[in-house]
């Protein structure tokens, strides 16, 4: 089991990041999933990840209920409830270096697909096709907010319907995240690397960071909202690749 010392960083980690995911969305989700890789094995950091994210993005689609496109909702959960289920029959767990590469490579993939190309989540099966895909990179990286950004940032929606949309659709995947990995890797194993009582202060730490947050949402442009979500996801993604190609040669 890990340090105290480490236990109290992870909470000032889940704060932090809980606050920037409340702004952009998924940034924050990216970082902590590399902050706790440093500290912990990959179940037990999938299942903390997936805590802290399920309240973070639930209480943000809470708190912007009224912006939800609801429509998209039913073919997302069909998708990842799919995807789970294959994932489960094949018992897939990811190496810690290939997480890290996941996660780097992921914003750059959102970044390079062409305008003409992006998909809108709007249209007919894509809500399925992204349920699907959703759920399998929440597996492989742990997180998968850049790779929804590709169904949400090339359309004319308001950032409040795009944040508020990915957080109701981030909640029900990091829930199906939460249970593949308790299912695969047993919840001893994870219960074993970090105590209980860690989950109920990192719930509370990412309702505070997401509350935060909404004051500053509400003073940035659409434009400035987009355009820092892209540099600071690119920003990011180079670092996970980093240290994933860094562990691969070690």
């Amino acid at each position: 089991m890990v340090g105290l010392a480490t236990l109290l960083s992870l909470i000032a980690a889940v704060l932090a990041t809980s606050f920037l995911s409340g702004i952009f969305g998924m940034l924050g989700g990216l970082i902590l999933m590399a902050l706790l890789l440093l500290a912990l094995p990959v179940p037990a950091a999938m299942s903390l990840h997936a805590v802290t994210q399920m309240t973070a993005n639930g209480w943000r689609a809470l708190l912007w209920h009224r912006y939800i496109l609801w429509r998209v909702m039913p073919g997302y959960i069909a998708g990842s409830a799919l995807a789970f289920a294959i994932l489960t029959w094949i018992s897939f767990q990811p190496d810690t270096a290939w997480v890290y590469i996941g996660l780097g490579v992921i914003p750059f993939f959102a970044l390079v697909v062409p305008a003409g190309l992006a998909p809108d989540i709007r249209r007919p099966f894509a809500p399925v096709i992204l349920g699907m895909i959703v759920m399998a990179i929440h597996v492989v990286a742990g997180v998968s907010g850049a790779l929804l950004d590709i169904f949400f940032f090339r359309t004319d929606l308001d950032r409040r319907q795009i944040v508020a949309t990915k957080a109701c659709s981030q909640t029900l995947g990091h829930l199906f995240k939460l249970a593949y990995f308790l299912l695969v890797a047993g919840m001893a194993d994870v219960v074993n690397e970090l105590p209980l009582w860690i989950f109920a202060i990192s719930i509370v730490s990412a309702i505070t960071g997401t509350t935060l947050a909404k004051f500053v949402i509400d003073r940035l442009t659409n434009r400035a909202f987009q355009l820092w979500t892209r540099w600071l996801a690119a920003l990011v993604g180079l670092v996970c690749l980093v240290r994933g190609i860094a562990l691969l040669m070690g």
